[in-house]
């Protein structure tokens, strides 16, 4: 039986709302999956380097068979098939795709903490996943309606433009 997950995306370098869109298209086919739902695009301001591109985000639900490194890695060439670096923490980036959430694993391992470590506390992940599963709880922090609510200084916009 599969997993409930949920993948942030994002991007700030190119044409960012076109990325993430064909992202989102790379990952209705990625095997191993069931495609759930996609959210609406946002526009959000960078956190950390403050001297660069708007991001552009949405968050993805899928049901994974494969266990959650397996995933990991399958996201891991996604962004490489869409010209992602990993330099600089925190840097512009052509595509960056977080697993969020595997079902309900708890994870501390380094290569695969989950939920994911900021999960919680970035309104530009927090918006799109209340969009499309205004009900989920994370593990250990709360309703996702209710942990939104305390990011309300952190400016997003939502796009007109869907996400796929």
């Amino acid at each position: 039986m599969g997993q409930r997950c949920f993948i942030a995306l994002g991007a700030n370098l190119g044409d960012p709302a076109a990325t993430v869109k064909a992202a989102i298209l790379a990952l209705r086919k990625m095997p191993q999956t069931e495609f759930i739902a996609a959210s609406s695009l946002y526009r959000t301001a960078p956190v950390g380097l403050k001297h660069q591109p708007d991001f552009i985000n949405a968050v993805v639900e899928l049901v994974a068979v494969s266990p959650a490194p397996t995933l990991m890695q399958s996201l891991f060439a996604i962004e490489a098939d869409f010209g992602r670096q990993r330099s600089v923490k925190n840097a512009p980036r052509t595509l960056d795709l977080d697993l969020l959430l595997y079902g309900n694993l708890l994870s501390d391992d380094p290569q695969l903490t989950l939920p994911h470590p900021r999960l919680h506390e970035r309104a530009f992940v927090l918006a799109p996943l209340a969009e499309i599963a205004p009900l989920l709880r994370i593990p250990g922090h709360g309703n996702v309606g209710d942990l939104l609510l305390r990011c309300a200084d952190q400016q997003i916009e939502k796009m007109l433009s869907p996400a796929a």
